[in-house]
């Protein structure tokens, strides 16, 4: 990805941009990101599985340092949009991303562009916590060591993406143990500190929650919240407090039914501040959504 409309690309893991977290705040202030520069503008976005047309026109942007979050009723497309983002649709069979998908100017479907490179920068954390059958030092190493990093600087790595993870306390005398005999809440936060160690500059959350219990939950969010003075967050939620808590814009999505094919294509219903979408939403479907009317 060298292309001149993207920044160049950064070291792969500069260790004095990793710094501790700040204490987490307990809510995300309406517009709280502080510089306001698009990451994203996702334009005209079709997505397909073969003949299957899964999301429909998608139109909005995202700005650095802020979090978005994707919200509606299952099915409606919410994590086919998030893995457009990174490129993850590329691994399916048969997919296919139609419109453009502007990072930093640069559509990263265009031809030419490293798909790898893309995930680098625009990391991933999945629905359910995914750590590798390693100790939790490896877990967090394993990205910067594959891309080359010095074995001098890993610990460093590991020990800021953990802090930054707010994780380090409380594993910093056992990162030799496997990283799967901890909690399902330290498991994500292991595979957030993963996916940071690399230094990319957007991290998509694929319901990161929902196999959580209330203490966990509420662990992650304030975590959300630190991070997105570093990083862009995309967070697709089916809990509507949640994204109310910690999001600064919402986009709602909805389905269309085909009723000859009997198949369901997500489309966006709204895209706005938080605050607006959860209070005066200026589309009934979106209304009807946030207060339990249907979804």
């Amino acid at each position: 990805m060298s292309d001149p409309a993207l920044p160049a690309a950064r070291p792969t893991v500069d260790p004095r941009r990793l710094t501790a977290a700040p204490q987490p705040a307990t809510q995300r202030a309406p517009g709280g990101g502080a510089d306001t520069a698009t990451v994203f503008d996702i334009a005209n976005v079709d997505v397909f599985y073969g003949s299957f047309h899964a999301v429909k026109d998608v139109n909005f942007t995202v700005a650095k340092n802020e979090i978005t979050a994707l919200i509606g009723p299952s099915g409606c497309g919410k994590s086919t949009l998030l893995r457009s983002l990174n490129r993850m649709n590329d691994l399916v069979p048969g997919a296919r991303v139609a419109g453009t998908v502007a990072y930093r100017g640069k559509n990263i479907y265009d031809q030419g562009v490293d798909a790898v490179e893309v995930r680098r920068r625009i990391g991933m954390v999945f629905q359910k916590a995914n750590p590798f059958p390693k100790s939790i030092f490896d877990n967090v190493a394993y990205g910067p060591r594959i891309h080359g990093v010095k074995r001098s600087e890993l610990a460093d790595i590991v020990e800021d993406s953990l802090k930054k993870a707010a994780l380090w306390d409380e594993v910093k005398d056992k990162l030799k143990q496997s990283a799967l005999a901890l909690s399902g809440g330290q498991q994500q936060r292991l595979c957030i500190a993963r996916t940071i160690a690399l230094a990319p500059e957007v991290v998509l959350m694929d319901e990161p929650c929902s196999a959580l219990d209330p203490i966990a939950t509420a662990r992650i969010e304030e975590l959300m919240v630190d991070l997105a003075k570093q990083f862009t967050i995309v967070i697709v939620t089916h809990n509507m407090q949640q994204a109310a808590r910690v999001s600064d814009k919402t986009a709602f999505f909805s389905t269309e039914v085909n009723e000859l094919s009997d198949t369901r294509t997500g489309v966006l219903v709204e895209f706005d501040d938080t605050q607006r979408i959860f209070t005066t939403p200026s589309d009934e479907r979106t209304e009807n959504y946030v207060t339990g009317r249907f979804g």
